[in-house]
């Protein structure tokens, strides 16, 4: 500390205080500053804070601009609007998109339902496109394929990507659905993707169906050409002349098999949103299809398909050892197939 100066001056003593020391003067101005520095970096944060919520809400009015607020809140996890990566939807862009997926099993009349739904202006449904294995080898390859079909980002013939109000396609049950189920119905609850399924009641016929298709992969009765679906009369006719032969040993055994496929597929798939179809009542009640287009959210409208049934009839004209099969299914749960006529 600085020393005190004494003066002594006649009749009195005089005391000078000490001088002020400069290092406090410093601190003092030191702390000042950096209470002026916290304040004004707060001041910035904030503004900055402020901005950035801006930024994030100015894209969410963007992105959001296209949404109808005037429909049921229950609804909004199954509408859609997608940026496709190959063209733009240009004024169809604010047309909300439903997403769907119709599992089945081959020759259970999806490839005819799919025609009705594509009959439709505004549903595109793209066929079996996980018939290809590559895209079923495991859940990313699956996951992958499911993008591109409902970024619209998929071609076929039945693609209507622009003003499409519902896309899909069919998919069997033994196209990688048991396998990867987990991941697909993870998948169908996160994306809002509708599930139809579309089944048949007579399991016999449907068998009827896919031994005769079976054997025209290699006969080729249709001069030389393998058809799965065909659309004249003359066409099934001939197709229909094939009567197959059901192996009696396994009858039993298969039709169980393929009732048990098809619970095991329901109960898999049960927390999805879905409609369950049987094609016979399609065939005898064509009000069913009103109720898949409501299912849909789509306008109605008559639907209509060119293809052709090939097995008509008394399954009694279809089956070569039709007394055998007649004798083994009599008294069974089964014995009710004998009889329909679908």
């Amino acid at each position: 500390m600085a020393e005190e100066i004494c003066l002594f001056i006649k009749d009195g003593l005089i005391i000078k205080a000490p001088k002020k020391s400069p290092v406090l003067l410093r601190t003092i101005v030191l702390v000042f500053v950096m209470v002026c520095g916290v304040y004004i970096c707060s001041v910035c944060l904030k503004q900055t804070n402020f901005s950035t919520k801006t930024k994030f809400l100015n894209i969410e009015v963007l992105e959001s601009y296209c949404h109808e607020y005037d429909i049921d809140r229950s609804e909004t996890p199954y509408l859609h609007y997608p940026k496709p990566k190959t063209f733009r939807r240009a004024e169809c862009s604010c047309n909300p998109v439903r997403l769907f997926a119709i599992l089945s099993m081959q020759r259970s009349g999806s490839g005819w339902f799919e025609t009705l739904l594509n009959s439709h202006v505004n549903a595109s449904s793209n066929g079996e496109i996980f018939s290809v294995k590559g895209r079923r080898e495991n859940a990313s390859s699956i996951t992958k394929t499911l993008d591109r079909v409902y970024n619209l980002d998929w071609f076929t013939s039945a693609s209507k990507n622009q003003c499409s109000a519902a896309v899909g396609f069919k998919w069997m049950l033994n196209q990688g659905l048991p396998e990867h189920h987990k991941e697909i119905v993870q998948y169908f609850n996160d994306r809002g993707v509708s599930v139809i399924f579309l089944f048949r009641k007579n399991l016999l016929r449907r068998m009827v169906s896919v031994i005769a298709n079976s054997y025209d992969r290699y006969a080729k009765l249709l001069n030389g050409t393998h058809k799965s679906h065909v659309h004249s009369i003359e066409e099934a006719e001939t197709l229909s002349r094939y009567k197959p032969v059901i192996n009696l040993t396994s009858l039993m055994t298969d039709l169980k098999q393929m009732e048990v496929t098809v619970m095991k597929t329901l109960e898999q798939f049960q927390s999805t949103r879905h409609i369950i179809l049987f094609y016979e009542d399609l065939v005898k009640n064509r009000t069913k299809l009103v109720d898949v287009q409501e299912f849909l959210k789509l306008p109605l409208m008559e639907l209509t398909s060119r293809q052709v049934k090939i097995h008509k009839g008394p399954l009694s004209e279809h089956i070569e050892n039709w007394d055998d099969v007649n004798k083994t299914l009599q008294g069974t749960v089964y014995e009710r197939f004998l009889h329909a006529d679908y």
